[in-house]
């Protein structure tokens, strides 16, 4: 989950085009797509706690139950390719606006839904909106902000984060029973930033021109150098949303196999998630000061490290603690990195997010297979594993992205 659309991608400029400098967000506008951003968040984390009434109602096993979430994100990838498609050529406000409407009627249908495959069809709607404000939000924040534009994204994605923690903890206020009520209110909730678009810039920003400056200590690919360059990132993004789905999924599983009570690795895996999303909020002010590459290198090795810590009984639980944390700035900052370094290549942000949920997707299966030939205690160095070949991604990455320095005289 390039974003930069081409010249063929932008339709002809008015005869007055706006001003470089003209905003894309007004401050209401962002203050509505960061409550767009908890929105969304929460509506992913209520189909979990929802399974146990919706085996209930629908007389569904665990896996078909889990058939719900797979629409939903089925429906993501593909709203993020749908939004890609006609970004740039419809405008924003247009585009966010749908949305916006896709995912609430989806997930009011999703309430109402009389039988399963209905049920399933509006998740897949549901989705199809929501991948549309991933991308859409995510693209306008990596390329509205200038300089700011890396704390911008941490910024946005924290809001998702407050909104996962937020969701299970509704239904677990009001009971599992009662998930057709959320999603209702959730759904009448999502239309609220629709009064705030006439405040999002209705064209996209263009890419950057050829003669634009690089950020210091970074460089722009030349052309034969984008696919190889587009193939990490996107590794890197599938690799790093198996990390983080993997820790949020097994982690309570690892920790009552290794000792611990119910009620503390459940309260730990929500320290976790907490710890994630305060991660993206300390991740904004560090990324007005340091680069790109060198987040997200330190995030990937501080990750690994804790991962490999957790497989120490004792500490386990602080260990998941910190992965959250290091793992927090990986998805928001790589978005400008690869804009930057790659600005030219159409559809490269639509790749990588798509890219990114289809790694949620196929992280359960692929984990709980080797999971099934090593044993439950080896899940923090599987997962461990995994976050080491985000390392090695990421350092590739910044020494393909490194400027090079002048030769000395």
């Amino acid at each position: 989950m390039t974003d930069q659309p081409t010249a063929e991608h932008v339709p002809a400029a008015p005869a007055a085009p706006a001003a470089p400098s003209a905003p894309v967000f007004t401050p209401a506008a962002v203050a509505a797509s960061c409550a767009g951003f908890v929105l969304i968040g929460a509506l992913q984390a209520l189909y979990g706690p929802a399974i146990p009434a919706l085996r209930a109602e629908f007389g569904l096993s665990p896996s078909a139950a889990g058939l719900g979430l797979s629409a939903h994100f089925v429906g993501g990838v593909a709203g993020v390719l749908v939004f890609d498609r006609y970004y740039g050529r419809v405008g924003n406000r247009r585009l966010l606006g749908a949305s916006y409407l896709l995912m609430a009627v989806g997930a009011a249908g999703f309430a109402l839904a009389p039988d399963w495959p209905v049920a399933l069809g509006t998740a897949l709607l549901a989705g199809l909106g929501f991948g549309g404000i991933d991308y859409g939000l995510n693209q306008l924040f990596a390329t509205g902000f200038g300089h700011r534009s890396t704390a911008m994204l941490n910024v946005l994605n924290a809001h998702f984060g407050i909104g996962a923690i937020l969701g299970p903890a509704v239904v677990g206020a009001v009971g599992a029973e009662h998930y057709p009520a959320v999603f209702l209110v959730f759904a009448l909730a999502g239309l609220s930033p629709l009064l705030f678009l006439r405040g999002v810039r209705d064209r996209a920003p263009r890419p950057a021109g050829p003669a634009d400056p690089a950020p210091r200590g970074q460089r722009r690919a030349p052309s034969r150098r984008v696919g190889p360059l587009l193939a990490a990132f996107v590794a890197l993004y599938v690799l790093h949303v198996g990390v983080e789905a993997g820790v949020g999924g097994w982690e309570p599983t690892h920790l009552e196999t290794v000792g611990y009570g119910a009620g503390l690795a459940a309260t730990a895996t929500s320290v976790y998630w907490l710890m994630m999303t305060a991660g993206r909020f300390l991740a904004a002010p560090l990324a007005l000061r340091f680069p790109a590459p060198a987040i997200i290198t330190v995030s990937c090795a501080g990750m690994t490290a804790c991962l490999l810590l957790a497989s120490v009984p004792a500490l386990a639980p602080w260990a998941y603690a910190g992965a959250g944390l290091f793992i927090a700035p990986v998805f928001p900052t790589g978005l400008p990195w690869l804009h930057r370094a790659a600005p030219r290549a159409r559809r490269a942000g639509a790749l990588v997010i798509a890219a990114s949920m289809a790694g949620g997707v196929a992280a359960g299966p692929a984990l709980g297979k080797a999971i099934e030939w090593s044993g439950v205690r080896a899940v923090p160095l599987l997962l461990g594993g995994v976050s080491a070949l985000c390392l090695a991604a990421a350092l590739w990455l910044a020494r393909a992205t490194a400027a090079r320095r002048p030769p000395r005289t």
